[in-house]
């Protein structure tokens, strides 16, 4: 393939695709290769899709996207073995004319999105690998494919091949990914009639419900787990830092299987087929861990670049907004016939930092460290917070003021006041 390409875009998630569709609706030259056989192949499990990320690249796209339900209600659980105290926030104004989250399934979402980076004009090749960058001196001038004379070359290379970036790792754009910013998660799809989803969750038509889900179910380890509605079907997960799992010596599945079982979660998927299982891995490492963004010819977006709110559970819309930063940043040097030198290629760090997507991640930018050093937030609170509420709500005969020296009691006993203080303390400093 000897034409040469405005860009090459690699991967086609979310990242891929917005920066893929920006470009090519600019009217530029755009290459996209994607490994799997069609873009959302290897993509089987359920997601959340924020609204606000993808209006600003495709306005309409609620015409025709694969949108499985839009969400009005959040709910927070903390468990125990047997029990779970939370919080839930649903309101009917999520049920306007244009929702801010949704729940879709990746397959068909991502070749939804694929045919419109078709539509927009660039040039879409899966079942390709890139195995190389290709380098002048320290400029990266294309890619070198697994096929027949494979290598390619343009201005600039978008990397948005996944969390472990195996051309960024190769390039020495960054080092081996630590377990410790790693997690690992696992979900499955839980098969209902439309009907019984509706039922079980107090909704109606397209609105859907969230829960994440925090407490005994990781064992002690930083993680948490998830529970989407869609149209016809439950998505379930669970997912804890490689580090964590490693140290435990407890399998994904078997978390996954305790969590399926316990008994705030079993009424609810009661009755339902598994057809589906994932398991994949998710950059959290946090502001501390996002690797250099961009050089001499290339840029880095989405999961390659670490870009995920695990405190919110928010990837996607750090995805697609990463990906359309680094496009418009291209369309402006080609604006102005600029070369995409590292340089000029600077602005899209500029932009990133500007964003939501920066600001949040430093926001948070302590709390992986803190919650990695102490395991007894993911351990022993929720065991305390059960038993708290278990304790206040048995009529027994026991007079309040008891039952709340009690309570205060077994906080002090468990974590000494001074570590009370102390967890309150490090809690603020990692959130403010």
């Amino acid at each position: 393939m000897a034409e040469k390409f405005d860009a090459i875009v690699v991967g086609a998630g979310p990242a891929g695709n917005a920066a893929a569709y920006t470009m090519a609706k600019a009217g530029l030259s755009v290459l996209q290769l994607e490994r799997g056989e069609t873009p959302g192949t290897k993509n089987v499990q359920g997601a959340i899709l924020y609204a606000d990320a993808l209006e600003r690249i495709i306005p309409d796209f609620r015409d025709d996207a694969p949108l499985e339900r839009h969400v009005i209600e959040q709910r927070m659980w903390v468990l125990d073995e047997k029990s779970f105290i939370g919080t839930n926030y649903r309101s009917d104004a999520f049920n306007s004319d244009q929702p801010n989250r949704y729940t879709i399934l990746r397959a068909p979402f991502d070749k939804w999105f694929s045919g419109k980076v078709k539509e927009a004009g660039a040039l879409v090749i899966c079942e390709t690998t890139v195995t190389e960058l290709i380098q002048e001196g320290k400029k990266v001038i294309g890619v070198r494919t697994d096929r027949e004379g494979g290598d390619i070359y343009a201005d600039v290379v978008i990397l948005a091949d996944g969390v472990n970036s195996l051309l960024a790792k190769k390039a020495g754009f960054h080092g081996e990914l630590e377990a410790k910013n790693v997690a690992l998660a696992v979900k499955e799809i839980h098969f209902l009639p439309e009907e019984v989803v509706q039922s079980r969750f107090n909704i109606k038509g397209n609105e859907g419900v969230v829960i994440e889900i925090a407490g005994a179910v990781t064992h002690g380890m930083v993680g948490t787990a998830f529970l989407y509605t869609n149209k016809e079907s439950i998505t379930l997960g669970i997912g804890c830092l490689l580090s964590d799992f490693k140290k435990a010596g407890i399998a994904p599945y078997t978390l996954l299987e305790e969590l399926k079982a316990h008994p705030a979660i079993a009424p609810l998927i009661e009755g339902g087929e598994m057809k589906e299982y994932a398991a994949h891995l998710i950059p959290e490492g946090g502001y501390k861990a996002v690797p250099t963004l961009y050089g001499e010819g290339w840029m880095i977006a989405g999961d390659s670049a670490g870009l995920v709110n695990a405190v919110h559970r928010e990837g996607s819309n750090l995805a697609m907004t990463s990906g359309r930063l680094a496009a418009e940043t291209v369309i402006a040097l080609k604006e102005r016939e600029l070369a995409c030198t590292a340089l000029h290629l600077a602005r899209y760090k500029t932009a990133l930092d500007d964003s939501f997507v920066m600001k949040d991640l430093r926001k948070y930018k302590e709390l992986p460290d803190i919650l990695h050093g102490n395991p007894h937030f993911f351990s022993v609170y929720p065991q305390l917070l059960n038993r708290a509420a278990h304790t206040m709500l048995m009529v027994d005969g026991q007079d309040k003021h008891s039952k709340e020296k009690t309570i205060r009691g077994s906080f002090v006993q468990q974590r000494s006041l001074w570590g009370l203080v102390g967890d309150a303390y490090r809690m603020w400093r990692a959130t403010r």
